[in-house]
């Protein structure tokens, strides 16, 4: 199974409409949004029929509408959430507050972290879990360009997890 896992959107609806473009094209199966989306309107676009919609909420996201938006289409976890796919754990965290953030990478309980808010890909590998940051919209002091990632549930570890670079 295929995760699509972007961040950080911000409203940027050509960004949004990349993101669902790539996910569809891939076959991804799920796609969860790591928070700051920020409007309703901008969570519409993944209303998609070739996959499942995921987020929780971002630090920016103020229209407290947009969980009721989500709902419509998809699951909205609140300010933290976690999955199992395919035996994968997963957690799922804007990533607002870094002690919290490195606290889900700790425990262990996890096989990957997603979160987003810094605006910066990550992938690092601790202790058996894996902490993956998608990107997010450019923004000083972040990367140049747009990205997200895909999770391939039939791999493991760093390996299984692809940023895609997005105009």
């Amino acid at each position: 199974m295929k995760l699509g896992i972007v961040s950080d959107t911000h409203d940027n609806l050509d960004h949004v409409d990349q993101a669902v473009w790539l996910f569809e094209s891939e076959g991804v199966d799920r796609v969860i949004h790591c928070g700051d989306i920020v409007a309703p309107f901008s969570a519409t676009p993944f209303d998609s029929d070739s996959f499942d919609f995921y987020a929780v909420r971002g630090n920016n996201d103020g229209e407290w509408a947009l969980a009721n938006t989500v709902e419509e289409f998809g699951t909205y976890l609140g300010e933290c959430g976690k999955l199992t796919v395919d035996g994968v754990s997963i957690a799922v965290y804007h990533g607002t507050n870094r002690l919290l953030r490195e606290a889900l990478v700790d425990s262990g309980e996890y096989d990957y972290v997603f979160h987003g808010h810094t605006h910066e890909r990550a992938l690092e590998a601790s202790d058996g879990t894996v902490r993956v940051n998608p990107g997010g919209l450019p923004i000083p002091g972040s990367d140049d360009d747009f990205h997200v990632a895909i999770l391939d549930t039939e791999q493991s570890g760093t390996e299984a997890i692809t940023h895609h670079q997005l105009k």
